[in-house]
């Protein structure tokens, strides 16, 4: 896997396009093209069988270059890199400092494509494939973009080191709403790769950083404090307040974001219901001439068993009462 450097010296893991799954991506593009320029040539010939043969060719040369050549740039300049081919197999077209393409790099591409995969059925476009080391063709070395891999397998996220314990809860006050998502990776990949850099380039990264991050936020750094140390508890402010939010909101939630667990309420004794008195089922009715039985009295209910007396004074221990 090569990996791309930013101007800020932080190694981007994209993964370049192999060869294969981007032929399968052009080819599903050329083939949703054909489909729309041959459905718009046919309405041509229909609407336009009164014009003489020099306004159909014309015609027939602006519908080429606005299906087969303009229908790709105005695709992938409104999603970003992503044409349908490249959605369907995970690939996406980016700057070479990672970034999303715009419409000049779309042009670049789209008018060197024409030479390179329409006129010479895609061999130019599969040299220079092969030859290159990320696996770019003309059109992304004169446009300056890169074909990369989106659907990867997920990494682990590198580990933020904490701040100082005596900084928890210095910037509880800061506002942080103001703050880009983009600055906010930037800082997370500094933090997780500053042992990695060189001490002058990371001392340079801080500062910049740490300006950035002050100058969003409305709040100057802390001459106390390093910039990389400023950024530790200001990342470690937005992740406390992440998790207070997640896990419901505010109370009882400590600065580090994780509740403590709550006690079982105790078990109360439950009453035992008192006895119903059973009574007898009534006597059946007797026949003519049989003597009656008296009634039965009802049923007492049935007592308790007997609870052990506490032994005597003068019993032993052992249970055994002497002789008398």
């Amino acid at each position: 896997m090569s990996e791309l450097v930013t101007g800020e010296a932080v190694a981007l893991e994209l993964r370049p396009a192999k060869l294969p799954s981007r032929a399968l991506a052009v080819l599903l593009d050329l083939v949703l093209a054909v489909v729309a320029y041959v459905v718009v040539m046919m309405v041509l010939a229909v609407s336009t069988a009164s014009l003489d043969e020099a306004a159909q060719l014309a015609l027939s040369i602006a519908t080429f270059l606005l299906v087969l050549v303009g229908g790709p740039i105005a695709v992938e300049t409104l999603s970003h890199g992503r044409s349908l081919g490249k959605l369907a197999f995970g690939l996406r077209v980016v700057r070479d400092d990672g970034g999303p393409i715009r419409f000049r790099h779309a042009l670049v591409r789209g008018a060197i494509g024409v030479m390179e995969i329409l006129m010479t059925f895609g061999v130019v476009a599969c040299i220079a494939s092969l030859v290159s080391a990320r696996g770019r063709r003309l059109g992304d070395v004169f446009a300056g973009t890169l074909v990369v891999r989106e659907r990867i397998p997920a990494a682990r996220t590198g580990f933020v080191p904490p701040p100082p314990p005596w900084l928890a809860g210095r910037f509880a006050g800061l506002d942080l709403s103001a703050v880009p998502d983009g600055l906010w990776l930037a800082v997370r990949q500094y933090l997780t790769r500053m042992q990695q850099l060189d001490p002058r380039v990371s001392a340079g990264m801080a500062q910049r950083l740490a300006a950035d991050l002050a100058e969003r936020t409305g709040t100057p750094v802390p001459g106390d404090l390093p910039p990389a140390a400023f950024l530790a508890a200001v990342v470690h402010e937005r992740q406390s307040r992440e998790a207070r939010q997640a896990f419901g909101g505010g109370g009882g939630v400590p600065s580090d974001g994780f509740a403590p667990p709550m006690a079982a309420p105790s078990a109360q004794p439950v009453a035992a219901p008192a006895a119903q008195p059973v009574t007898a089922p009534a006597a059946p009715s007797m026949a003519h001439g049989s003597t009656p039985r008296p009634p039965q009295a009802p049923l007492a209910p049935a007592s308790a068993p007997p609870r052990e007396e506490s032994p005597a004074a003068d019993r032993p221990v052992t249970g055994f009462a002497p002789p008398a």
